[in-house]
């Protein structure tokens, strides 16, 4: 897929490391410390938003982003769903809203990137604040309510973006809209068929978000029934891409094994495991920040989920593992679970743009250190 490997050119290979953990200082010690840190949460990403939005003209610096940092390797090339990847890790879903980043997340590595979600109406999302810092956990609340521009707007830009890109393919999650318009089910259904309908041929992927927990409706198509009729009618929808679900983090097993039951009856190929926690237990937050909990507090929670979902329908669904992956050894042991491919935000906070680059070149050593050729062979592996 990818000529010129980073990993078998010896200079090449130098300069990539060099700058990767140049960046990782720069980004620790000054980026984080006084451009990112020192803005309220939401300050910060909508600046960090407009940065990608204003660079992404910038030919010049694109090119020396991919020559610097974009590790690549031909063990992290990977094939799911009948797609082929240049790695398995992606950006998720509830960053990159409006579609403002694929050129920046192309030329820094990413293998994919999932824009939103977005809903079949422009959404302006729940009051303010949106995020709160939560350090001490490696994680954000988040809050935001679906916020985007509407999908007729934004997934034209993902086409755009999809033909535009290097290597990086391109995923748009729906969902629900989140407004005063709202109705009874079949409304909900509705709305999400609009937006599957635009998106058609339009990515290669579609990820259908059922449980973002941050909604004035609730998660209604957890419900496995809902959930049937919902699927009932978008398998009649006519798209060339296939299909994941993006799935509830605090269900528990048996919930969770009911609605992969049900999907697994309808047109869907793969399951984003999982959405945001909503659990706290155990931890020390202050009741009135609202939102769900991503990074840290999802990651064992995740993992368990992925290994169930693996061992008992890994000869149906795809899974795409997220929630808490800050290292390679987090990745590698989503990838192990049973995730064929990797998804993460909160890190990219916390760490830094590079961070692309230290899985990738991480996780290509632990491949190696355990005698793997290609990252699909280790999918699994410890279920």
């Amino acid at each position: 897929m990818v000529m010129g490997y980073v990993s078998t050119n010896y200079w090449h290979d130098a300069l990539n490391k060099a700058a990767t953990d140049m960046v990782t200082f720069g980004y620790k010690h000054v980026v984080k410390p006084r451009f990112v840190f020192n803005h309220a949460p939401d300050e910060a990403h909508e600046n960090m938003v407009s940065f990608c939005h204003l660079t992404r003209n910038i030919t010049p610096l694109m090119w020396l982003l991919r020559q610097t940092i974009d590790y690549t390797d031909p063990i992290l090339e990977t094939e799911a769903m009948g797609l082929d990847f240049a790695n398995p890790f992606g950006l998720s879903a509830g960053l990159d809203k409006n579609c403002d980043m694929p050129v920046l997340m192309d030329n820094a590595g990413f293998g994919f990137e999932t824009v939103g979600s977005i809903t079949s109406r422009p959404c302006a999302g729940n009051a303010k604040p949106w995020f709160h810092r939560l350090p001490e956990y490696d994680s954000m609340i988040v809050h935001v309510g679906l916020a985007n521009e509407g999908s007729a707007k934004i997934i034209e830009r993902v086409a755009q973006a999809e033909d535009a890109a290097k290597t990086m393919r391109m995923s748009i999650s729906i969902a629900r809209t989140n407004d005063d318009l709202v109705g009874d089910i079949d409304e909900g259904i509705e709305d999400y068929r609009i937006s599957l309908e635009q998106a058609s041929g339009c990515s290669s992927m579609v990820e259908i978000n059922i449980s973002c927990p941050n909604t004035r409706v609730g998660e209604p198509f957890i419900e496995p029934d809902n959930l049937d009729r919902l699927f009932t009618e978008l398998d009649e929808v006519s798209h060339s891409q296939p299909l994941l679900v993006k799935m509830p983090q605090d269900t528990g097993w048996p919930r969770f094994r009911e609605l992969l039951e049900v999907l697994a009856e309808h047109d869907v190929q793969g399951v984003t495991i999982a959405n945001l926690r909503k659990d706290r237990t155990g931890l020390s937050i202050p009741r009135d920040w609202e939102g769900g909990l991503s990074g840290g507090p999802a990651y064992q929670s995740s993992n368990e989920l992925i290994r169930g979902t693996y061992r008992e329908f890994g000869d149906r669904f795809t899974i795409a593992g997220v929630g808490g992956v800050f290292t390679p050894k987090q990745a590698y042991a989503k990838i192990r679970a049973g995730s064929s491919l990797v998804m993460f935000i909160t890190s990219l906070m916390y760490r830094g743009p590079q961070q692309i680059s230290v899985l990738k070149r991480g996780l290509a050593e632990l491949l190696r250190a355990d005698g793997f050729e290609h990252v699909s062979d280790a999918v699994g592996i410890d279920v």
